[in-house]
């Protein structure tokens, strides 16, 4: 029997792009989904766009941010296999289907994700060399920054409920707080062949709202290394990796005369220091 697949799309205000976001999982050659859309606040016509398509389950909340959106999809989700794709974001028609095989394939691994392609400002680029990608245990490289597409990914059920849903309280970077969680413990499957399309260069892209996006990746670095269980070259690396980031914000702020904020990660610094 073919495994469920629950694929969420949280979104808020991007009318403009959903549509396309839900014809790219409309076109799958995998059937066997069900398609939740979490609507965080939005003001615009998504519901009504929505209701054009009634394969999609509409779920509607005040604006929480993604991570609750996701949450509640996860939340509302029956399928043993999860899945995510951001408003702006495509799926390719072979994605469902790929990552379904791997897991299948693999008990062992708990996550598969894929390559992507890249359009910004409506032009296709290449992404830089740090953005490459891997598998197996891939703690080590998720330390730098966030290398999973949370619309590329695909996860088993039960893993969720190990290690917890997104952080609400984190504004960004809450996929890679959760990779995080994830990567510490299991090994992460990868397909080499690009099966979305990730958009970007908008300006109501989360990633561009906050200026030192790397301060959230310190509260989950800080996360990460308060686990008692984490491999002791695992604590030693991600230790490394938040005194590398609060030394960058430090500076940041002194050159911005925040010395009270510059010192806070000072202290960080002082704390994590062998």
């Amino acid at each position: 029997m073919e495994s469920l697949v629950s694929a969420i799309i949280p979104t808020y205000n991007r009318q403009h792009f959903l549509r396309e976001a839900i014809e790219s999982v409309l076109q799958q050659d995998y059937s066997h989904y069900e398609l939740i859309i979490v609507d965080d606040g939005s003001t615009d016509a998504t519901r009504d766009l929505v209701a054009a398509y009634p394969v999609a389950q509409y779920l509607h909340q005040k604006n929480q941010g993604v991570s609750a959106a996701r949450n509640r999809g996860i939340a509302h989700a029956r399928g043993s296999l999860i899945t995510f794709l951001d408003s702006d974001d495509l799926w390719l028609p072979h994605k469902l289907s790929a990552e379904v095989h791997l897991l299948e394939e693999r008990h062992d691994v708990p996550v598969v994700y894929s390559d992507e392609i890249w359009i910004r400002s409506g032009r296709r680029v290449n992404p830089k060399k740090k953005h490459q990608k891997y598998g197996g245990m891939i703690f080590e490289h998720c330390l730098p920054l966030c290398i999973i597409s949370p619309s590329s990914v695909m996860i088993r059920r039960e893993i969720l409920e190990a290690v917890g849903t997104f952080d609400e309280s984190l504004p960004v970077c809450e996929d890679y707080d959760l990779w995080l969680r994830i990567s510490a413990y299991y090994p992460i499957g990868f397909i080499e062949k690009p099966l979305i399309v990730k958009r970007g260069g908008h300006g109501d892209q989360l990633s561009q709202r906050y200026w030192g996006n790397d301060r959230f990746r310190v509260q989950a670095l800080q996360k990460i290394l308060g686990d008692p269980g984490l491999r002791p070259p695992y604590r030693q690396s991600a230790a490394q990796e938040l005194i590398r980031k609060c030394r960058i914000i430090e500076n940041g702020f002194r050159k911005r005369g925040a010395e009270q904020e510059a010192a806070y990660y000072q202290q960080l610094i002082n704390r994590y220091q062998p």
